[in-house]
């Protein structure tokens, strides 16, 4: 983007126009702010709840003056938010964060939870330029798979596999297993994965092994948002600055510590 920092590091205040249940535990929230719906497919805001905290978010959609982000309830911030209503006024900063390049020839996106939103704004970015797009989705359960059916306008039948651990709904596996024979079968262009860094991290190891491309939306701790906290830190890299985006290259300078560790709370290294 051409706006400067210090214009999208200034924290407004928006308007939440629309407040929508995704699944049980996940709600898309839309908000008015001029800014944010500038934003890239992987870029993030910071979102403060009004007396309560602020908290980074991946955008899953922006555009004519609204952005929106989809948000699970794990904590007081987030509950907090989904007692909240249309109308409200909530705290935006943002948008924040390199983006997703677009790629035009044959494109794998990988999800688990709520990874899936900034993955379907990609998706819907690039969908006409692609030759082929494919999708796979994972969740503990069929209520906790997200846009199913926003993805299946998107993908074709084949082209879409979810997964679920209990096999409530499509295979019931972890999303990593139909991977090996997935990308044994085709050959993809670029990978694109965001979800649980353990999950990132084994997704990384398989697309090592076959020499393909991969761009990875990290989540980490962030609270600033800027790099100046350094709470989000991996490696060399903050998160909230130099990504949260990723691409193979700077995935191998963090193997060590990817899926391994990260800062937690307090400012101590703690599993991941």
């Amino acid at each position: 983007m051409s706006t400067s920092l210090t214009a999208v590091n200034k924290i407004r205040t928006g308007e939440i126009v629309l407040v929508r249940a995704e699944s049980p535990s996940v709600k898309t929230f839309t908000i008015y702010d001029r800014l944010c719906s500038k934003a890239k497919p992987g870029q993030f805001l910071m979102l403060w709840v009004p007396g309560i905290d602020e908290i980074p978010l991946s955008i899953m959609d922006a555009n004519n003056g609204l952005v929106s982000v989809s948000v699970k309830q794990v904590g007081d911030a987030t509950k907090h938010l989904h007692n909240m209503e249309a109308g409200q006024t909530i705290g935006v900063r943002g948008p924040f964060g390199n983006s997703f390049t677009e790629s035009r020839g044959r494109v794998l996106l990988i999800s688990g939870g709520t990874g899936a939103a900034p993955l379907l704004f990609l998706a819907k970015h690039i969908s006409t330029k692609t030759e082929k797009l494919s999708f796979v989705e994972g969740a503990k359960t069929k209520s906790e798979l997200l846009f199913i059916r926003e993805l299946s306008g998107i993908c074709n039948e084949k082209s879409l596999i979810t997964t679920t651990e209990d096999g409530t709904y499509g295979l019931q596996c972890l999303v990593i297993e139909p991977l090996n024979s997935l990308l044994d079968k085709e050959r993809f262009d670029m990978i694109y994965t965001c979800g649980p860094e353990a999950m990132v991290k084994k997704i990384f190891a398989l697309t090592e092994e076959r020499k393909l491309p991969i761009e990875a939306s990290l989540e980490r701790l962030m609270r600033c948002g800027i790099g100046l906290c350094g709470s989000c830190v991996i490696g060399k890299y903050r998160v909230c600055r130099d990504g949260p985006v990723f691409t193979a290259a700077q995935l191998r300078e963090v193997k060590d510590e990817l899926g391994i560790s990260k800062i937690g709370f307090d400012g101590s290294r703690i599993p991941v």
